[in-house]
């Protein structure tokens, strides 16, 4: 049975996870009979925000007990987690990826990646394992490369802002539809537009399925 590590950000579009791209992402994977080992930073999400009104919220939540929500707490801090662990990873989008798992949200380019982040994606790159990266998640894999003089080839959909920053950071983006996806067989990284592009959970779907089944076709036996 292959492992597939699922990286959570949080709860909620706004401020953590995607949950449609999460939930969508586990169910392919149940489908294709692969153990997901939900995982997430144990670390103060950047904000709160009311998904019913849009406002941010004075409160104060952490990122592994909110994506334990998700996961319906079966779920480790990503910190006991290591690349050997796993087959391969795949990282829903959400907000929470640039506000948690990094902070592109608020420094672009510049942006800095939490340090558990890095070293389990750095890992999984070094170990030549598959990367799967949805709707804003390619920035993070990105900038990661970015930083290690690497280049990858990704794929946000096709906004104008982000795919400039993508190339910024010195990796290469092509405009993708909704229900494809871009596969950069040499890093073994899979992107998906999803929300970044998306008008509804159906059209989501079709990117997701292709995404799992390129990643697990990905992995090395």
């Amino acid at each position: 049975m292959k492992k597939i590590g699922l990286l959570f950000s949080g709860s909620g579009s706004n401020d953590g996870s995607e949950i449609q791209e999460a939930v969508l992402t586990m169910l392919e994977l149940d489908k294709r009979e692969c153990e997901v080992v939900a995982m997430a930073p144990n670390i103060d999400q950047m904000h709160v925000v009311n998904h019913y009104t849009g406002q941010e919220m004075d409160e104060y939540r952490n990122v592994l007990v909110e994506s334990s929500r998700i996961a319906r707490g079966n779920i480790k801090d990503m910190a006991e987690v290591e690349a050997s662990d796993i087959d391969g990873l795949i990282i829903p989008g959400g907000l929470g990826v640039s506000k948690n798992l990094c902070d592109y949200a608020m420094a672009g380019p510049e942006c800095s990646v939490n340090p558990d982040v890095y070293r389990l994606i750095s890992e999984v790159l070094l170990l030549k394992k598959p990367i799967g990266a949805i709707c804003i998640a390619p920035i993070l894999i990105a900038k990661i490369l970015s930083e290690q003089n690497n280049s990858a080839n990704l794929t946000i959909g096709s906004d104008d802002k982000t795919s400039k920053d993508i190339k910024l950071m010195g990796s290469n983006h092509f405009d993708c539809k909704v229900d494809e996806v871009i596969v950069d067989e040499e890093n073994r990284i899979v992107t998906t537009p999803a929300y970044m592009e998306a008008k509804c959970i159906n059209e989501v779907a079709f990117g997701i399925e292709k995404l799992v089944s390129q990643v697990l076709s990905l992995i090395i036996e």
